[in-house]
């Protein structure tokens, strides 16, 4: 087993974990104590149980708040996959299209005789 030393609100820990869990530890492990050091700057000290009861509570808190908005954002993503937008995408009329095809020619055919005028 790995063993990952963290610390949270001022206090050192060391866990064991499974190999190659020690990153996600470490994360979690500062989650929490950034958590912890933002009570500790608003209330100062307090017991270590209470302190980390507050910072998972926080934690739990916002993770509740993300895990609504997940589940908001998949029913308007199934929605606009049941019945998606109509999109229109302007079209150029054939009229127009032929006079942009003209005035094209046109310049082509004017910068090929000024080649042809500069070298002869």
């Amino acid at each position: 087993m790995a063993q990952v030393e963290f610390t949270v609100g001022n206090k050192s820990y060391t866990l064991s974990c499974q190999p190659g869990e020690e990153r996600l530890l470490k994360r979690a492990a500062a989650l929490l104590d950034t958590e912890a050091q933002a009570i500790l700057q608003q209330a100062g000290r307090m017991p270590e149980p209470r302190l980390l009861l507050l910072a998972g509570l926080m934690l739990a808190d916002r993770t509740s708040t993300f895990e609504d908005r997940a589940i908001s954002a998949e029913r308007e993503l199934g929605r606009l996959k049941s019945n998606p937008q109509r999109v229109e995408v302007p079209i150029l009329p054939p009229s127009l299209a032929e006079g942009m095809a003209e005035i094209a020619a046109r310049a082509e055919a004017l910068a090929q005789k000024a080649e042809d005028q500069l070298r002869g």
